[in-house]
């Protein structure tokens, strides 16, 4: 992946003219670099998301709380480990905080910043081991690229030392924010004047970087996850394109009795939904070789979760295959112009092109070459903690 060039991606051409007196630009691109956890990105993010709303002072408490709001989606919609797992324990203490605020609230995963927020405060005893452990070490390391210009070395034994350390080193240039003297998640943290007028100026830019750099982070902690920049907030579900999908599985179902997969019933026509045999949360996409018709009534049920391999793989198999033979039947011409019609959304897979819907395989061949392609993204989304139905 090719490095983000963070001036250019955005940045006014005379960001260094314009703050180079007052602020330590070097230093602040290294604000993101060698992180242990993931959660030094949400750090940043979180206070470049207060300064836009025009906060000057904050606490740890107020900054935690956008943290978990911002990280909410990603954990629980997509399964996304913030740092990985390590012998089954879950490594990154947000991600530990979205997982424990989730079953004290019972929220849905689509809950507003909002909501978030709200359940924090009403499970604020609850929450305040995980919120204080988040406040430990970030707050002072992500500063640490400024203390390179000063002789003395911070002592990272004593958060009170820190804080006096981190309030001398502002006073020979502007650190983005210092750190109040009060205790746990209270201590304040007063952002400098400076450095809000350059992240207002620039705050799409900078948060495009913390992107860029929290997914190259994220991407290597969840290496099987696949289409992962997509997973850090909800996607617009009008960007789902099933409708070339649907009018093929009309005209089958004209023509043939088509299997609910799930219920072994004849699927009756208007009264179904397409839908994705692996969770379209995991693939993030519409590929025709996921895409299944299935009972209206049993799509709520199945939600965001993986069918049984066994054995509903089988009879997924079956449905594929009979599309198959049709799009391949010389004398139902109008199959193979609809299934030609789903090229353009639905048919990007190389193995599905070179591979699944060329002309002869056999059906043990077809079930054989969907099998090996399919079970290994199924097996990536089961261990990534889907569920399954």
């Amino acid at each position: 992946m090719a490095e983000f060039d963070f001036e250019k991606s955005g940045l006014k051409v005379n960001l260094k003219e314009e703050y180079y007196n007052h602020l330590d630009m070097e230093a602040f691109y290294q604000m993101l670099k060698n992180p242990s956890y993931c959660y030094k990105f949400y750090w940043l993010e979180a206070c470049v998301k207060l300064i836009a709303e025009d906060v000057e002072k904050t606490t740890f408490s107020e900054i935690i709380d956008e943290m978990i709001a911002n990280a909410w989606y990603t954990v629980l919609e997509y399964h996304i480990h913030l740092s990985g797992v390590v012998l089954g324990e879950v490594r990154d203490g947000l991600e530990r905080a979205v997982l424990l605020l989730k079953e004290l609230s019972d929220l849905p995963t689509s809950a507003s910043k909002i909501e978030i927020k709200n359940a924090i405060k009403a499970n604020e005893t609850a929450m305040r081991t995980v919120k204080i452990q988040l406040t430990k070490m970030v707050p002072y390391r992500a500063l640490a690229g400024f203390f390179n210009r000063y002789e003395k070395n911070p002592n990272w034994e004593s958060i009170g030392r820190l804080t006096v350390y981190i309030e001398e080193v502002n006073k020979l240039r502007a650190l983005p924010y210092i750190i109040g003297r009060e205790t746990g998640l209270n201590r304040e943290v007063a952002f400098n004047s400076f450095w809000i007028k350059m992240i207002q100026d620039n705050t799409v830019a900078i948060l495009s970087w913390i992107q860029y750099e929290k997914v190259k982070w994220l991407q290597n902690n969840n290496p099987e996850v696949p289409s992962l920049v997509y997973k850090l907030e909800p996607m617009d579900e009008n960007v789902r394109k099933l409708a070339h999908v649907h009018k093929l599985w009309d005209a089958i179902i004209d023509l043939s009795p088509v299997m609910d997969v799930f219920k072994d019933t004849v699927i009756e026509d208007k009264a179904y939904d397409v839908d994705h045999f692996i969770p379209w949360s995991f693939v993030m996409n519409d590929e025709l070789w996921n895409l299944m018709p299935m009972d209206s009534s049993l799509n709520s049920a199945k939600s965001n979760k993986l069918p049984k391999w066994d054995p509903f793989f089988k009879k997924f198999a079956r449905n594929q295959y009979l599309m198959y033979q049709l799009v391949n039947d010389e004398s139902k011409p109008e199959i193979r112009r609809l299934f030609e019609g789903c090229f353009r959304d639905n048919l990007h897979s190389i193995w599905a092109n070179q591979e699944l819907y060329r002309k002869g395989n056999s059906k043990d061949e077809f079930y054989g070459i969907l099998e090996k392609n399919m079970q290994p993204v199924y097996d990536s989304a089961k261990r990534q903690g889907y569920q399954v139905w």
